[in-house]
């Protein structure tokens, strides 16, 4: 009991002589004071124990050593992994299956030095056996397809052509080119030559689209025609109605309509791809300007804003009020909702006075809450314009700062390159893999089974099923490779993740360390380093690797599973299970809220990395424990920074996309004669809009990480020092004085 009475008065006085509490003039106020010091110690005991003054600590630590060793073995070794899978993907992987159609011989259409260079386009010899043009684009229907220089430009039968040989033999010259290469038997009967699959029954008016001839569809007053016709013979001299060719290509005409828009909105970017440029030019120096003027116009900013919110509110409680007096007495308007039931027409309920009503108590709470917030949270507003500011200096101090998402920006490109490349490799590694197309009735043992072009004419396959045909039917194969050919893919997305993970974590740790030597320069900016932005990056690179792989390995692996729940929800939707479809919605959003957590530890973790080395855990312990200890402040001051923030790029690139507006719809005289003619100006202004916002999000993510670091060096400095000669605050002057403190 005395060591613990001693232990009391130990502390009492340390309080006593830094002046955070008065002396006690009662034993009623010691009593109080023992349970408050009770109190906090249970409170540290929770959340850590807070920062011990530090005579050598002068921001970032320079004596250091490497952490999270194992992490980065193993991340240098996926790295390792994932360019022996780009190798072997490039090895085993052709694109052109990719870009150019594929025949039933499995050669390319259109390809140069190829056999078929002059036959840019594929043409089916019996559409009505493609099910839609979803399954044309996956090279799998069940048809003979070949090569052919154009596509049909009106009705033809083999039956005419043949009969009319003699007479008109360029019609004959004309449909041959339609039938698989080097076929020209004139003495062969039709009848052979629909049985061995030589030639199509009949051409149909077709027009390309994604090198493939698709039926031209048209619908006059609801009736479906092709060519101006309804109907036209089959090889069996039966009716064919082109109404079932609208099924057999399914959303032909839309494609078609859609490479229509699509020529024209190249068309439009063609034309407004420099103004663009300009546009976000412009972008790029308001935003610069914005981040330079922000120390001087933080506070009238977020006054500002929030004056606006509370004149907004009031003026809606105010309107709901007048449309509510408004509906009195007038017939239907006092039924409740209720009674109503569900309308898809939301704008019945707007006749309703039980609508206006819950509208007006719904503002007025928040009004009431926004301003109860503002009275009682009104100095943690003050904190954060002044950390606003400071900021704004710290950027300005280090003006390289904002240059370093170029480095970000380059090396993610050099990601999603890597990533979409080996994707493509991959899926175009496979082999041509050959099936047999039998009627299914007589011949349903052989029917899809894999055949060989080169021996299936000897095989007995044509013994037993002389009218089957051996298709290609799409790439595969059956090697060990080809077997894990899955595990490839699902790798390469998931090292996909973990690098671009790494890369922004590499970039958080490296500002952070800029801005943490920032803070810590109790004389600025005689005591800042000399190049603190690629001090931080070597520090980062040369003893952190590990840990930035580790915290990026651990939102790497929620992304994927992220990634593959949605994929498993998809395929239940079509099932129609609405428990399994719940169990999944559920699993979704505990994920969403796990990436969203992990992304705000990360961050900090980061931060502390930057100051002080340590490894990822206890980085993250550390930096968890001091915002739980500053709970308050932490979600006032993220919240109305982020907030401040959000705002700069909303002004910004609403200001942008509203001059681009004006530009782009002829609006502005004096560049009237300068604006582009378009057929879709929402396109480049879109375009523009969204260009802007990345450009925006660059220069205020520095902002940010700048704001986050500088709030974490601001907790700790309250924790260790207390501004007297020994121990004084590293603080800015502004802050100092909002929070009544001073150096001695």
């Amino acid at each position: 009991n005395r060591l613990e009475l001693s232990l009391f008065h130990s502390r009492l006085q340390g309080r006593l002589l830094h002046g955070s509490v008065q002396s006690p003039t009662s034993c009623e106020e010691l009593a109080k004071l023992e349970t408050m010091s009770t109190e906090e110690d249970d409170f540290y005991g929770k959340h850590g124990e807070p920062k011990k003054f530090d005579p050598s600590f002068r921001g970032p630590i320079s004596k250091r050593s490497c952490t999270d060793i194992i992490c980065c073995l193993i991340f240098f070794f996926a790295i390792i992994g994932y360019c022996i899978v780009g190798i072997v993907a490039w090895t085993h992987g052709d694109p052109r299956k990719v870009v150019y159609p594929t025949n039933s011989r499995g050669e390319f259409c259109g390809q140069l030095g190829g056999p078929n260079e002059h036959k840019p386009f594929l043409f089916y010899f019996n559409i009505l056996k493609c099910a839609n043009p979803l399954v044309l684009l996956e090279f799998q229907c069940p048809t003979t397809q070949t090569c052919v220089s154009e596509c049909p430009k009106s009705f033809e039968s083999f039956i005419s052509s043949y009969a009319l040989l003699n007479v008109k033999p360029e019609k004959w010259r004309y449909y041959i080119q339609f039938c698989k290469p080097g076929f020209n038997d004139s003495t062969k009967r039709p009848v052979q030559v629909f049985t061995d699959g030589d030639c199509p029954a009949f051409l149909t008016p077709s027009k390309p689209f994604a090198g493939r001839c698709f039926p031209d569809l048209e619908t006059v007053k609801g009736v479906v025609k092709v060519g101006n016709m309804t109907a036209f013979k089959d090889a069996n001299g039966g009716s064919v109605n082109a109404t079932e060719m609208l099924e057999a290509a399914k959303g032909a005409n839309i494609v078609r309509e859609a490479r229509m828009v699509a020529m024209k909105i190249f068309e439009d970017y063609t034309k407004s791809w420099y103004w663009i440029l300009i546009g976000m030019s412009i972008t790029l120096v308001v935003s610069l300007l914005f981040v330079i003027l922000l120390r001087f116009i933080a506070a009238f900013m977020v006054w500002l804003t929030i004056l606006l919110v509370i004149a907004v509110l009031g003026y809606g409680i105010y309107h709901c009020y007048m449309e509510y007096t408004q509906l009195k007495g007038i017939p239907g308007s006092d039924v409740t909702i209720k009674d109503l039931g569900f309308q898809t027409d939301l704008r019945v309920y707007l006749h309703l006075r039980q609508t206006w009503l819950a509208f007006m108590i719904i503002l007025a709470i928040l009004e009431v809450i926004i301003i109860l917030m503002l009275i009682f949270l009104r100095k943690r507003i003050l904190i954060a314009i002044a950390l606003l500011k400071e900021a704004s200096r710290a950027v300005g101090r280090i003006m390289s700062t904002l240059a370093y998402p170029i480095i970000t920006f380059l090396l993610l490109l050099v990601c999603v390159a890597y990533w979409g490349v080996t994707a493509v490799f991959l899926s175009t590694s496979g082999e041509a893999v050959y099936k047999v197309v039998a009627n299914e009735t007589s011949c349903k043992e052989y029917n899809m089974k894999t055949c060989n072009p080169n021996t299936f004419n000897v095989s007995n396959t044509t013994r037993q099923c002389p009218e089957a045909q051996c298709l290609f039917a799409f790439y595969g194969g059956e090697s060990y490779y080809h077997r894990y050919l899955i595990l490839f893919q699902f790798y390469n997305v998931f090292l996909f993740f973990w690098l671009t993970n790494f890369v922004i974590a590499l970039g958080q740790v490296t500002l952070a360390g800029a801005f943490a030597s920032y803070y810590w320069a109790f004389n600025k900016p005689a005591d800042l380093p000399t190049f603190p932005v690629f001090s931080s990056m070597g520090r980062a690179l040369r003893y952190h690797t590990g840990s930035l792989a580790f915290g990026s390995l651990l939102l790497a692996i929620v992304q994927v599973i992220r990634v593959l729940l949605e994929y498993i929800d998809q395929k239940v939707k079509g099932a129609k299970n609405k428990v399994a479809q719940f169990i999944l919605s559920c699993l979704k959003c505990c994920f969403w809220c796990l990436e969203k957590f992990l992304k705000f530890l990360n961050r900090n973790a980061y931060i502390m990395i930057a100051i002080y080395g340590k490894s990822f855990c206890a980085s993250a312990r550390d930096a968890f424990f001091l915002l739980m200890r500053n709970i308050i402040r932490v979600i006032v001051l993220d919240k109305v920074t982020d907030f401040l923030l959000f705002l700069g790029k909303l002004l910004i690139v609403g200001g942008v996309g509203v001059l681009g507006f004006f530009f782009f719809t002829n609006r502005i005289s004096m560049f009237e004669d300068r604006a582009p003619a378009l057929n879709y100006y929402w396109i480049p202004l879109l375009t523009l809009i969204v260009g802007s916002y990345f450009v925006a999000h660059g220069f205020f993510s520095v902002y940010g990480m700048c704001v986050d670091t500088l709030f974490l060096c601001f907790l700790e400095d309250l924790e260790r020092n207390d501004g007297t000669t020994e121990r004084p605050y590293f603080m800015s002057k502004a802050l100092l004085k909002i929070l009544k403190k001073k150096n001695e």
